[in-house]
């Protein structure tokens, strides 16, 4: 055992702070010796602690990391194996090192709150800094930003902002100013906070920067009280993401008047609507379960109406993924994989006018799986849900929208009815659906989301519309009546839909695929979104919309006016003056 310590001495370099630094600390005799640092200031590393296989094989044996799927991969892995190739030791030396690494950061007792789950190197290094401090040192690191919110974090974060230890936030994208290496939608954090004997009235926040010098800018810098925190993320306490005091300004008051999805600050969960979060297929866990239409057609399967395929008695249906969807659109791409891609190598192709107009056309999967393997979580054959991959910056953040009975990956991150609430559902659904959908609620996710993933913690602590709040009368109609009406139509143009549509009382054929006509009707439910969180100055709607620049740009470049906004605001006007039904011109 000592010869072989003695040789991971040497392999890893292990580094023992107090043995490098006597003169910091003292009373050795004590259980913990007294002392730090007054200041701890640094970069640590931003990689994984897991082992990253596909890199790994990616400098030695391409093939492999080239593999369609993980269980493809394994199956490479155990060839190398079973041939003794001296790549198949090495791999296991490196994940063993890679796995004891992890072990010891969980089970040391040194990384109490930053350790689990998919650690994070840099995690490590921030809970090492604050414990290396002294009781009234400071702690200055950059970080990835998801230290302030992702959800592996939370705790950490908020025991530091919670307790007023935070000193300052401030959150930079990238944008290949400051790191040219890597990519440029990553965001990273100056982290400052104190330790455990120094407390701070409030911290000093500012997010999206692009210099140092816009930390001086009061219209993007500004204050944050441990309260603040918890009023906009009480399940979490992590930190929100405003742009811009105007940001904060707006989401605070939508706070103020709606509750969230999911409340979980009092111990038991206070939900808004009945439903739950389901994943049905992960994209690298059960990819063994997944057939590609080459290997369906070697293993003599046939093509049948509705993108499925059949064997005898066997049947395949699509596994449908976030990249195939659009709001209220889950024909809004195909996939189509490139092999010379080591990540993500399928890419959405999406879908034509004409493609759109043909009420049989379907969109083709990279995947299909047995139906026998699908675990069916509710008595519809459809679902509704949103896309888990995503970004503050996108055109749009948070997509959500209602397909057909299929496969679903975990891309695809699927709302359910809770247990005994399934006749409710058809009812319900098409709320929440509306409401994923409107500029209002993706003004607000736009504050919460870092990283590349609409989390459902995120989306839990979200503003949602109370079904108490659509019985509220706009001349004629509900706000209900008016939402299905429109769901309906903007969801229903294609015929494997058809089972939605009967579930919300409608027996005809599809709707007809009109552009034009589905911005206006989107543009119509902003504006009923828009009333319900209680945003009627209108120079709000307006600040709201700016926050959406790709949007505009698109817009202005194809009708030379941001339409969107404009019918929005007109809609506005219709619905509080009792006509909901009103065809506003242009």
């Amino acid at each position: 055992m000592l010869t072989e310590a003695r040789q991971l001495v040497q392999e890893e370099g292990f580094f023992h702070w107090q043995v490098a630094f006597p003169g910091v600390w003292s009373d050795w005799e004590s259980t913990r010796p007294r002392g730090g640092f007054d200041a701890v200031v640094g970069n640590p590393p931003w990689d994984r602690l897991r082992f990253q296989e596909v890199e790994w094989f990616a400098a030695r044996r391409p093939e492999i990391a080239h593999a369609a799927t993980a269980a493809e991969r394994k199956r490479l892995v155990g060839a190398l194996k079973r041939a003794d190739d001296p790549l198949a030791r090495d791999h296991a030396r490196a994940t063993a090192r890679a796995e004891a690494a992890a072990r010891v950061a969980r089970n040391s007792g040194a990384y109490p709150m930053l350790s689990r789950g998919d650690t994070n190197i840099y995690s490590l290094f921030v809970e090492r800094a604050l414990s290396l401090v002294k009781p009234k040192g400071v702690v200055g690191l950059l970080v990835p930003s998801g230290i302030a919110s992702d959800k592996t974090a939370s705790e950490f974060f908020k025991s530091i902002a919670g307790s007023g230890r935070l000193a300052a936030l401030f959150d930079f994208e990238n944008r290949g100013i400051f790191f040219p290496a890597i990519d440029s939608r990553f965001k990273f954090s100056a982290f400052i906070a104190s330790g455990s004997q120094r407390r701070f009235e409030s911290a000093k926040c500012a997010f999206y920067l692009h210099s140092v010098d816009e930390i001086n800018n009061p219209e993007h810098a500004f204050d944050l009280s441990a309260e603040d925190f918890l009023r906009v993320n009480p399940n979490t306490g992590t930190a929100p993401i405003f742009r811009t005091r105007r940001d904060a300004e707006i989401t605070t008051r939508i706070y103020d008047r709606l509750p969230v999805l999911v409340d979980r600050s009092e111990g038991d969960p206070q939900a808004a609507w009945p439903v739950r979060y389901f994943t049905m297929f992960h994209m690298t866990n059960d990819s063994h379960l997944f057939q590609t239409r080459a290997a369906l057609e070697a293993g003599g399967a046939y093509r049948v109406a509705g993108n499925r395929w059949r064997r005898g008695e066997e049947e395949f249906l699509p596994l449908y993924e976030g990249k195939m969807v659009q709001a209220y659109d889950h024909r809004a791409a195909s996939v189509e994989v490139d092999p010379a891609r080591l990540h993500r190598p399928g890419q959405p192709v999406p879908a034509s006018d004409d493609q759109h107009a043909a009420p049989d056309w379907v969109p083709e999967a990279q995947f299909w799986i047995a139906s026998t393997a699908i675990d069916l979580p509710h008595p519809f054959a459809w679902f509704i849900g949103f896309k888990d991959v995503t970004a503050p910056t996108n055109m749009r953040s948070m997509i959500a929208a209602a397909i057909p009975l299929s496969g679903v990956a975990n891309t695809f991150a699927t709302l359910m009815p809770e247990h005994g609430q399934e006749a409710a559902f058809t009812e319900t659904a098409c709320l929440l659906l509306a409401n994923l959908n409107a500029v209002s609620f993706d003004f607000v996710a736009r504050q919460k989301i870092q990283g590349q993933h609409l989390n459902l913690y995120i989306v839990e602590q979200l503003p949602v519309v109370p079904a108490a709040a659509y019985e509220r009368a706009f001349g004629p109609k509900t706000a209900a009546e008016i939402v299905r009406e429109e769901v309906l139509m903007l969801t229903y143009t294609a015929n494997d839909m058809a089972p939605f549509a009967r579930d919300m009382g409608y027996e005809g054929t599809p709707f007809a695929w009109d552009a034009a006509d589905r911005l206006r009707r989107r543009a119509k439910l902003d504006a009923l979104y828009f009333l319900l969180y209680g945003i009627t100055d209108r120079d709000d709607v307006r600040y709201i919309y700016s926050t959406f620049p790709i949007v505009e740009r698109e817009e202005q470049a194809a009708y030379g006016r941001y339409i969107s906004r404009d019918y929005c605001l007109h809609y506005m006007n219709a619905l509080e003056a009792g006509d909901p039904d009103a065809e506003i011109e242009l």
